[in-house]
């Protein structure tokens, strides 16, 4: 199923993703720092979305307190229903 995620407090606008039967793929970022978010989607690519939300929770980005990878987990469990 595809999902829309509008982001909060970074620099990124949205988050657009699959989770097919638990796994994340076709993820795309819009806005934000393009090589790090190409880094991200790729690694994700193919992975259980439980895992990857797991890792990627909390992180911050300079003085904020979240950042690209943390909102991409927050997309992730609300697509899961978390």
């Amino acid at each position: 199923m595809n999902y829309t995620y509008k982001t909060q407090g970074v620099c990124s606008s949205k988050i657009d993703f699959d989770i097919e039967d638990g796994i994340i793929k076709n993820v795309s970022f819009t806005g934000g720092c393009n090589g790090n978010l190409k880094a991200i989607s790729k690694l994700v690519e193919g992975k259980d979305a439980k895992e990857i939300s797991r890792l990627l929770k909390g992180n911050t980005c300079g003085f904020r307190r979240t950042s690209c990878a943390d909102q991409f987990s927050l997309a992730i469990e609300k697509a899961l229903g978390e």
